[in-house]
């Protein structure tokens, strides 16, 4: 009787096991991956995130397929067209050169989604080298790294840019390396601080009491938990690469004259014949703000997201 009642237990066990597998296969077929769930809660919660959003693919988009969404060459010369206006042959006009202004436009989105991405993937990795050891370690290495961090902050950022690239000389890496790890190191303190969050919990402190190398927390535990701060320090600072990089072109120190920077198309387009052709120092200045400003919006989006302790606040 004893043996037939265990028995029964058994099956009985059994059973329930195979339901609540069969339940949580079902569970996990309903519910929506992170990256989608992610998207979903962007799409109801944050409208101006999507839209900046939207901007940014666009630009993408435009500057991979520059070569086929225009249809003269980005320095293409029509001197009988100088300061034409809009028309079915130059839809928002020529520039002084006879150059179509729309196809400098569209070459300019491909110079800022370069130096945006790039500028800002060096970012991430200098914050992350530097800030993931500091934070990690602490004591004295701690202290020295983030005083020499918190010396190079206090000058204005601009001028270090202007001192760099005037000795490094003007070109789309130098730039993209000069402002990539500038920015790095000044946000590495968002890295760190991340960091020290992560050590004070209990299931970092209980792998480190079982003799688990540094190394291993590190990429183990400490990598994947400061990867929510590292995606939004990426998507907030590509406006700011943007920005940067018209700054420098703007003032002379940034790419090439020949080349379509958006800052230098202000600078030499823009300024000199902005009396003759005001379109010329517009379209520029239009895209430029649009584009950060779109960038900005859904890099906060992004952050709200994200961030545990700011769901809910804002739309």
């Amino acid at each position: 009787m004893h043996i037939w009642i265990l028995g029964s237990d058994t099956g009985n066990h059994n059973k329930m096991s195979r339901h609540t597998g069969n339940f949580r296969e079902e569970v996990d077929r309903k519910t929506p991956q992170p990256l989608i769930g992610f998207f979903l809660r962007l799409i109801r919660e944050k409208p101006l995130g999507i839209a900046g959003g939207s901007v940014l693919a666009i630009m993408l988009f435009a500057g991979i397929f520059a070569n086929l969404l225009t249809p003269y060459g980005m320095n293409e010369l029509h001197l009988i067209d100088r300061f034409a206006g809009p028309s079915s042959k130059y839809l928002i006009g020529a520039d002084q050169l006879g150059r179509d202004i729309l196809t400098r436009m569209i070459h300019g989105a491909r110079i800022s989604v370069i130096v945006g991405l790039g500028g800002t993937s060096v970012a991430v990795v200098v914050a992350a080298l530097i800030g993931v050891p500091s934070g990690y370690f602490g004591g004295k290495y701690d202290m020295v790294l983030q005083r020499l961090v918190d010396a190079l902050v206090a000058f204005p950022t601009l001028l270090i840019l202007l001192t760099l690239m005037s000795t490094v000389g003007r070109g789309m890496i130098q730039i993209i390396l000069v402002m990539g790890i500038l920015h790095g190191i000044a946000t590495s303190r968002i890295t760190r601080s991340a960091v020290i969050g992560i050590k004070e919990n209990d299931y970092f402190q209980a792998a480190k009491a079982i003799g688990i190398t540094d190394l291993r927390l590190i990429i183990r535990y400490v990598m994947p938990n400061i990867m929510a701060p590292l995606i939004v320090m990426f998507t907030v600072a590509i406006g700011s690469m943007i920005l940067w990089e018209a700054s420098l072109s703007f003032l002379g120190f940034g790419l090439p004259p020949d080349v379509p920077s958006w800052g230098g198309m202000l600078n030499h387009e823009g300024r000199l014949y902005m009396e003759m052709k005001p379109a010329l120092a517009l379209w520029p200045g239009l895209f430029l703000t649009i584009t950060v400003y779109s960038i900005n919006m859904f890099g906060d989006a992004v952050r709200d997201l994200l961030d545990p302790r700011l769901r809910g606040i804002g739309r």
